[in-house]
């Protein structure tokens, strides 16, 4: 059990597999925020489901107030990188590199929150200017090949008998020199990466010991196969996409759905946030039963971060606590002050799965604005049509705007198809209420039930 929430969450699910000083890392996190990054490199313009574990490291991060940067590689994918692969990888071109960039960034947006503290970073401003006399001198000096090649990436490639160029050597150099300028520009503290770069993180850790003489940390997270020892993502048919654009939503649910049954409970611990006990009680079905557990890991997938996106814009655009208010009517005034911030605390869990559960039903939702007509000094009712790529129908929306603060204008109802979403909640609300002789907590109970639901 570790002290810090991010290490005990990550160590629960079985995200750690190496780990360097990680007692001191976790004194470190409980009583700090750190910086830590997880490096990509950008040589599809998508990410498939093999890099979907480390996009959960950078969410669990994220979750836990932590500093998050996702290093692209626009710099080290001209070089490629050796771990893990047979052979050198094509040489992009930096226009190609820059293409793949703008759309993979995308993916990022899914998991971590870019408004917050969460950064994307893209090597290619430093390692564009370096200059290569200066970077043999004082970073190749501090790396010795005898240890280069202990590493297994390196040593794996050389037992096949599979070249390895001098391009793709120094490809170690150039990451261990990433880690050392994001410690030294932003006060990076941790690298984490999938076990074939525990050797490249390892340099990274030595180099800034040698020339910022800081102390910084490592964690691998293990490398993912499917149960036939094939590696994840990687289909007969190709890789499964992280991108709708280039994988279809069934083919993507049909993964998920076709994935081996002793390989669900691994999945679920890793690719999704449903908690442990949950994902015990799912583990220990058989047969047919064992189909449901793979329903709740294609939902979580394809809904899961398109949810939270839609938390973080209720958030932002909606009055909740106004609309809470409303909907519970003239029994607000018989509240006490305790009940008053359980109600609002209530309401906000109850207002924001609701509001998530209607509007990710559709995929890629698109709204278009038809008019926006000011009713009075406070309200401005906005007209517009609910798009979606998935042949559903058009739905006509008004929303209900409090604008007597321009500088914040706020959500206050929802009307759909003519229908008040707010004023429908009102009368059941107080439909519970009155079955219930006036007791309110009748209402509370029913809002947990909902929320646990």
């Amino acid at each position: 059990m570790f002290k810090s929430n991010f290490l005990n969450e990550i160590s629960t699910r079985g995200f750690i597999y190496q780990s360097s000083d990680i007692e001191d890392l976790d004194t470190l996190m409980n009583q700090k925020a750190i910086t830590a990054y997880i490096g990509f490199d950008i040589t599809s313009d998508s990410l498939h489901i093999g890099s979907l574990l480390q996009l959960m490291l950078l969410h669990w991060l994220d979750y836990y107030d932590h500093k998050t940067i996702a290093l692209i590689g626009g710099g080290t994918t001209l070089i490629g990188d050796p771990s893990g692969k047979d052979e050198g990888r094509k040489i992009l071109q930096l226009q190609d590199i820059e293409n793949n960039i703008v759309k993979i960034e995308k993916i990022f947006e899914k998991f971590i929150n870019l408004k917050d503290k969460a950064k994307i970073i893209n090597n290619y401003e430093w390692l564009s200017d370096i200059n290569y006399i200066n970077f043999l001198r004082d970073v190749g000096s501090r790396v010795t090949i005898n240890k280069m090649l202990t590493f297994e990436s390196v040593k794996n490639r050389l037992d096949r008998e599979q070249p390895l160029t001098f391009l793709e050597f120094n490809y170690m150099l150039l990451q261990a020199y990433d880690y050392y300028h994001l410690n030294k520009e932003y006060d990076c503290e941790l690298q984490l990466g999938g076990s074939d770069q525990w050797g490249n993180i390892v340099s990274g850790i030595d180099l800034i010991r040698r020339l910022n003489n800081k102390k910084t940390f490592a964690i691998t997270s293990p490398l993912i196969t499917n149960n036939d020892g094939s590696k994840m993502g990687k289909t007969a048919d190709g890789a499964i996409w992280l991108d709708e654009c280039k994988l279809s939503n069934y083919d993507f649910y049909q993964f998920w759905r076709n994935a081996d049954d002793t390989d669900v409970p691994k999945f679920l611990h890793f690719f999704t946030k449903l908690p442990l006990e949950e994902i015990s009680k799912l583990s220990k079905l058989k047969g047919q039963e064992i189909n449901e557990a793979k329903k709740i890991l294609v939902k979580t997938n394809s809904a899961e971060y398109k949810s939270e996106k839609l938390t973080e814009i209720a958030l932002v655009t909606v009055d909740i606590k106004g609309v809470g208010l409303y909907t519970l009517g003239p029994y607000r005034k018989d509240l006490t002050e305790e009940q008053k911030k359980e109600y609002a605390n209530l309401f906000k869990k109850y207002f924001l799965k609701t509001f998530v559960s209607r509007l990710t039903d559709y995929s890629e939702p698109k709204i278009d604005v038809i008019s926006a007509e000011k009713k009075n000094e406070k309200y401005t009712i906005v007209s517009s049509i609910l798009l979606a790529t998935d042949k559903k129908p058009e739905v006509k929306i008004d929303w209900r705007v409090y604008t007597k603060n321009p500088n914040k204008p706020l959500i206050r109802d929802l009307i759909i198809e003519g229908l008040s979403l707010a004023r429908t909640q009102k009368e059941e609300f107080s439909s519970i209420i009155e079955s219930n002789d006036g007791d309110i907590n009748a209402l509370f109970n029913k809002l947990r039930e909902f929320i646990n639901s």
